[in-house]
């Protein structure tokens, strides 16, 4: 017998196999109970949700000899013919090549006669966005009003373009992507039915890697399954397909965390060694940080962290801020824009790395605000600003150190019990945070800077003193 892919083989034959678009399939076979069966459907979601699929299913259970019923026999010759794709009464056009309106024309013509054996003659037109608009315009008229044993079922990855017009004359379903949690699940299952050994986190990857497809799922566990010797291992899909794994992300990430930009330089040196596609490195290290924010905002599900929230480094996590992390995935978000257009990728790894290293001394804009103001408040009232004929600016050639003391000079900041926080206050009422909306991000910057040369004990007063 020839080889079948997992995809085509594990096909839903049941609207109870079609996995996690249970509104969908809740809805249809109430209709099928009820005998309320719309002239045309319209199915939209994502790619290998189970449009396609949901259609042959609502075909089998129009035509089967039960039917309509929502659960098809599957044994019937109606049945056996829809699922070997040789039923006359059930025509599946590609609307991706034939977008033209004789293409339509020649279905106008065909509905006019009634189906060969069955009770209906169902039209499942996929990709049914491809059509042209004066195709569209074509079947508005056969739509609303078909033949009672005409069945229009569209299926679409892009339903903004399909006309309001053609929506209107629908009932409209839309597909979900499937968790990874259920696809997990479902790859078990299939591993189970063909007798291989799967280590979980090794599924997880796979299901993960689909992105809510579970076609996709499908062609990455066969590529694996080809590979695996009939024993998926999460290290030979690392070795195999070029992935950072869990341990390679702590090690860089601790390394980052402790400020040690040779160790992260060496373990990135490391991995490219290995073979590890820069690309590859960035997606799985922003998915890294991904999962550390996550951990950090108080999430622990394993489905959305990829790992137990024990697996991830315990320094990384208690060093690094909500926001801190926030940056970083943002930095390396922006990496991955911009490789496609740099002059060398490894450059962009390796600068992204070095910021890395720094990201615990990173504040955001709303701590710094909120440190200022903290700190305004603790000083108590702001000194009034002086003149600027009687105080020249805080810092700068213009203060030279050699100047004679002004007896009308406030005194120095330094030379006297509480002086630092004077110079403090001298600070905080150069700088009024009040103001236009449009000055206010400059002005936060401009105290900031201030606030660090007082820390610094670098701010000269007027008598040139630091």
């Amino acid at each position: 017998m020839a080889y079948e892919v997992t995809a085509t083989r594990r096909r839903p034959r049941t609207f109870d196999g079609l996995a996690g678009q249970e509104f969908v399939s809740s809805t249809l076979k109430s209709s099928l109970e009820q005998g309320s069966i719309a002239h045309a459907y319209l199915f939209s979601g994502p790619r290998g949700c189970g449009k396609t699929s949901a259609a042959r299913i609502l075909a089998r259970s129009l035509n089967c000899e039960n039917g309509p019923t929502p659960v098809p026999c599957g044994i019937c010759s109606a049945c056996q013919e829809i699922g070997r794709g040789t039923s006359l009464d059930i025509i599946e056009i590609d609307g991706a090549s034939n977008t033209s309106v004789n293409d339509v024309r020649q279905i106008k013509d065909e509905v006019l006669f009634p189906p060969h054996s069955g009770k209906y003659k169902v039209y499942i037109i996929d990709e049914v966005h491809m059509l042209s608009n004066s195709a569209f315009n074509a079947l508005l008229k056969t739509i609303e009003e078909p033949p009672p044993y005409i069945i229009f079922i569209f299926a679409t990855t892009e339903l903004h373009k399909v006309p309001a017009t053609i929506k209107s004359r629908c009932q409209q379903f839309a597909f979900k992507s499937i968790p990874v949690d259920i696809i997990q699940s479902i790859l078990r299952d299939t591993c189970g039915e063909m007798n291989i050994q799967a280590e979980d986190e090794a599924l997880f990857w796979i299901a993960r890697e689909a992105t809510g497809s579970m076609r996709d799922a499908y062609t990455v566990f066969d590529q694996v399954v080809s590979f695996s010797g009939g024993n998926i291992r999460a290290a030979l899909i690392k070795e195999t397909l070029g992935l950072v794994g869990l341990e390679e992300l702590n090690a860089l990430a601790d390394a980052c965390a402790g400020n040690d930009t040779a160790g992260a330089f060496e373990v990135v040196d490391r991995l490219l060694d290995a073979g590890i596609a820069i690309e590859q490195f960035v997606i799985d290290l922003a998915g890294y940080y991904r999962s550390l924010m996550l951990l950090k905002a108080g999430i622990k599900r394993e489905s959305l962290l990829g790992y137990g929230p024990d697996r991830f480094s315990a320094k990384v996590r208690d060093k690094l801020s909500l926001p801190q992390l926030e940056e970083g995935l943002s930095l390396l978000l922006e990496v991955y824009r911009n490789i496609r257009y740099s002059l060398s990728p490894r450059f962009e790894l390796e600068t992204a790395v070095s910021k890395l290293c720094w990201l615990d001394l990173w504040i955001s804009p709303p701590e710094l605000r909120s440190a200022i103001e903290a700190a305004r408040s603790a000083l108590g009232p702001a000194v009034p600003p002086a003149s600027p004929s009687v105080v020249p600016p805080l810092s700068g050639p213009e203060s030279p150190a050699g100047r004679t003391p002004d007896p009308a000079a406030p005194p120095s900041f330094m030379d006297k019990p509480g002086a630092f926080a004077e110079g403090f206050k001298q600070v905080l009422a150069r700088r009024s945070l009040e103001g236009k909306d449009g000055e206010q991000k400059q002005t936060i910057s401009q105290d900031a800077e201030l606030v660090r040369q007082v820390f610094r004990g670098t701010v000269v007063n007027q008598d040139g003193e630091r």
